[in-house]
């Protein structure tokens, strides 16, 4: 199940959210731009590597993604759930939570496996803190997903239901990654999902945050 657009209106444009996902897709196409060697050695350098802890890699690795589906799915999700957030905080204040997030969420992962050695790239865990806020905030917001079998279809759920299923289901699978004790097996970091989805969740009570249906009115008048 793939979430696709969201009930609820956003009543300025999402500016940060825009920008966001342009910087992660040039990111992208710098990497496709490499040869494999090279690109190896850049994420191994500017990926998040538990082992050999870096700061500055807290905040390059949340733009590097490993393909194009993981790089499709992770915009696909900000965008449906980042202009809402990012219109109740104020773009610049959406910025700082977003980052805060992300780092939040390799923090996660590190605390769970710090000797891994397999670099943590994408942004999942930055937008799972969008997700912890967009499910304080929105909770009754309707949810278009898309989904298959056998043939594909549309179909919807409460905010609520799509958001704690996804955390369930992260949180199940990180404690199932457990086993691999050395992470050397890689894949996805589920824990990075789990911190970075209750960092949102934290944040946003810390963050003023402003009225959308007051934005709405100022911009009718």
């Amino acid at each position: 199940m793939i979430p696709i657009h969201d009930s609820h209106p956003s009543y300025s444009k999402p500016v940060v959210t825009i920008l966001l996902i342009g910087a992660n897709v040039l990111a992208f196409l710098f990497l496709l731009s490499l040869d494999p060697f090279t690109r190896n050695d850049f994420i191994a350098v500017f990926g998040m590597v538990p082992d050999r802890f870096h700061v500055t890699s807290l905040l390059t690795s949340m733009f590097l993604h490993g393909g194009w589906m993981h790089l499709i799915g992770n915009m696909l999700f900000l965008w449906v759930f980042g202009d809402n957030i990012e219109d109740i905080l104020g773009s610049w204040k959406f910025l700082l939570f977003y980052l805060l997030c992300g780092v939040a969420a390799a923090g996660g992962q590190y605390f769970i496996n710090p000797d891994s050695r397999v670099p943590m790239i994408g942004a999942s865990g930055a937008i799972a803190g969008v997700m912890g806020a967009y499910l304080l905030k929105f909770p009754h917001s309707r949810i278009s997903m898309i989904g298959w079998f056998v043939i594909i279809f549309t179909f919807e759920l409460p905010a609520w239901v799509v958001l704690l299923y996804w955390f369930g289901i992260q949180f199940l699978s990180g404690v199932g990654s457990i086993a691999d004790v050395t992470g050397e097996k890689g894949g996805t970091a589920f824990f990075a999902h789990v911190g970075g989805f209750l960092a949102g969740m934290a944040l946003i009570f810390l963050f003023k945050t402003r009225d959308p249906y007051r934005l709405r009115r100022d911009l009718l008048w």
